[in-house]
């Protein structure tokens, strides 16, 4: 399998963080507590090999994003810093171990990712759908939040995920559709809001569907509002809105800092378009603070 390429980008150096983007580093012992118990377990996270600029904060209250099926993804997205490589073969205890580190974490509200796996016959959907089912079975009550791949809009996939029953199913739509092409590797504006389309469908009120968009790219702001729009006409419950951040020199530049005032702004709107939650902040990720969210008070 040909593995992708990113697009070109000009090296240059990086702009000055504004204030509002800087961030202490903590000093709990909660951050090696957790580092120590990922290591001890061998599991992967979004926080580290996403670079998210949320990880100390996430890692000192022993929270954390879980990434499943590897650290090496078969698609190379122009904004995102996890390895583009020809992947390893799955591991069969990893969903065991997720749930362990679950359990050890008292998590109330998990959240799973994963890399892309076109390689796969399913793109990694039985290994989603066993570690649902091995986190439910080991920690009784606890709020399941996938954050996954588009499954190139495979119908036996999705069935296959949502088959373990998640709470939330979140696909990231990343950026607006004049932009896409270049941010993102193989997947597509329209592909990514049909998924979500037919997670809803499928589920109706027995699921949550969530995504996100980075913001900074060189987006109008007329353009985030028609993709707000636009998730919001694919019965997307859940919406979160951050600063896109450059990881290293090799990907797409920030073009725009937004400032807090802006995301406040278009969080209102998108609270007025009706979506059941909205996180909007220079600082948001699709899973930062993931448990303000509880999908059973909503579900009341």
């Amino acid at each position: 399998m040909k593995m992708p390429t990113l697009p070109p980008v000009e090296l240059k150096p990086r702009p000055r963080l504004p204030e509002w983007l800087r961030t202490r580093l903590p000093t709990s012992d909660s951050f090696s507590r957790t580092r120590s118990l990922l290591d001890e377990l061998k599991l992967h996270t979004v926080c580290e090999s996403a670079k998210c600029p949320n990880h100390w904060e996430c890692w000192s209250k022993g929270t954390a994003t879980f990434m499943i099926a590897g650290d090496r993804c078969t698609r190379a997205c122009g904004f995102c810093a996890i390895s583009t490589a020809k992947p390893l073969p799955l591991e069969p205890d990893e969903p065991r171990r997720v749930a362990e580190a679950s359990r050890r974490m008292r998590l109330r509200h998990v959240v799973i990712t994963a890399v892309a796996r076109d390689d796969l016959a399913d793109g990694g959907a039985e290994h989603f759908h066993q570690t649902i089912h091995a986190i439910r079975t080991l920690n009784p009550g606890i709020a399941i939040e996938v954050l996954t791949p588009d499954f190139n809009d495979r119908d036996p996939d999705l069935e296959l995920v949502l088959a373990a029953n998640p709470d939330i199913f979140n696909h990231n739509l990343e950026t607006v559709r004049r932009l896409t092409p270049q941010v993102r590797s193989r997947a597509t504006y329209d592909r990514s809001l049909n998924v979500l389309r037919k997670v809803k469908a499928r589920r109706g009120e027995a699921i949550h569907t969530k995504s996100g968009l980075m913001l900074g790219l060189g987006e109008t702001e007329d353009e985030v509002l028609t993709a707000m729009a636009d998730l919001r006409a694919a019965g997307c419950d859940i919406l979160t809105l951050g600063q896109y951040l450059q990881p290293t020199l090799q990907h797409l530049p920030v073009l725009e800092f937004v400032p807090p005032a802006k995301f406040d702004e278009l969080g209102d709107r998108a609270r007025q378009l009706g979506f059941a939650h909205v996180a909007s902040g220079p600082m948001v990720r699709s899973s930062y603070h993931a448990d303000d969210f509880n999908p059973a008070s909503r579900r009341r």
